[in-house]
């Protein structure tokens, strides 16, 4: 069975957390919500989410997949925690998948794993990856190799469908799409 660690840090971007949770879920896989500090997190629109665990301690070990929401302040909290870096950098050198939506591809970055990759995140923080030497790319979502990366809560459902799509396989990802009603062009 596939593992994923979803972290949460105050201010994260709320549709896409759940949205990655939920999707994934549904999927089969197994999917742990970790907080950057203990108890209830706040994310930037005000939903408080109770994570399954503190991410203090977590073994990277026991993952395949890391996926990073965005939204203010939650992503430059996430770049900041030297956990979260820690654990994708222990993923990538693993050749796990390091993934990230939003403004939280820069999280990837200071964790030095888009190096020569091409990447895609929020308009807002488009400048800051192209200065760090990578390919930057508007695609909704970008896949390549075990870097994968989205735009914003409106690619939400298609940034999770891919991860089902490369943790799972194509037809539990179609067949989500179409129990979900999403659009065609999402997959």
């Amino acid at each position: 069975m596939k593992r994923v660690l979803v972290p949460l840090a105050p201010g994260f971007e709320e549709i896409e957390a759940i949205t990655i949770i939920d999707v994934l879920r549904r999927a089969g896989v197994t999917v742990e919500v970790a907080g950057t500090e203990p108890g209830p997190i706040t994310g930037s629109h005000g939903i408080t989410v109770t994570p399954d665990r503190p991410l203090a301690g977590i073994d990277a070990g026991a993952y395949d997949l890391v996926a990073l929401p965005g939204g203010m302040p939650g992503t430059l909290h996430l770049r900041e925690h030297a956990d979260v870096r820690r654990i994708v950098r222990e993923l990538a050198s693993r050749g796990c998948y390091t993934t990230a939506i939003c403004a939280a591809p820069t999280v990837l970055a200071a964790a030095g794993v888009t190096a020569g990759r091409a990447v895609t995140s929020h308009p807002s923080v488009a400048a800051e990856l192209a200065q760090a030497g990578i390919t930057y790319r508007t695609d909704a979502v970008v896949a390549d190799g075990p870097v994968i990366t989205s735009r914003g809560a409106g690619t939400a459902i298609e940034f999770a469908l891919t991860l089902v799509a490369t943790l799972v396989d194509h037809p539990t990802a179609e067949r989500l799409r179409q129990q979900m009603v999403v659009p065609a062009a999402a997959l």
